[in-house]
């Protein structure tokens, strides 16, 4: 899938400074990508894997791993910027982590990001800050909001 916007080398990604980067299209989150990540975690608790069980709880069905809903901003991401021209991209890591609703199974979630801000760093580097929210479809409240640092080397 192509990105909406490509920067292509450090000055590009520094011009991203402030930048609203759009939304992705919707992307369903099912029961078998629950069950996944509940086997590649170890963490298999009923509110999430049983279907019959969580009918009863207090969700009302099944919701995903919060941390499952975290690692979806990677692939969101890389729908909404693609970097180019530069010789290395790391994730250095996030800060402000929340989730402050649930994503229950079979609901459809999209990622807004923003670019907060982009500084040089040693090593002939930039690093960005972007603000990620993972929206639920038909809900005030998204599923999660993080800011996750980003380093881009020439």
């Amino acid at each position: 899938m192509t990105a909406l916007r490509t920067a292509t080398g450090l000055d590009e990604i520094k011009a991203l400074a402030g930048a609203d980067l759009g939304r992705t299209d919707w992307l369903e989150i099912a029961q078998d990508r629950v069950n996944t990540f509940a086997d590649a975690t170890g963490d298999h608790q009923w509110i999430h894997t049983d279907p019959e069980r969580a009918a009863s709880g207090p969700f009302g069905g099944p919701i995903a791993h919060g941390y499952l809903t975290l690692s979806l901003i990677i692939p969101l991401f890389g729908r909404l910027l693609a970097v180019e021209g530069t010789s290395m991209s790391i994730n250095y890591g996030l800060d402000k982590v929340r989730f402050p609703s649930p994503v229950k199974v079979g609901a459809r979630i999209r990622l807004h990001g923003a670019v907060e801000s982009v500084e040089e760093v040693r090593g002939n580097g930039v690093e960005t800050r972007l603000a990620f929210t993972v929206e639920i479809e038909g809900s005030d409240k998204p599923a999660c909001v993080a800011q996750a640092i980003y380093r881009h080397y020439a």
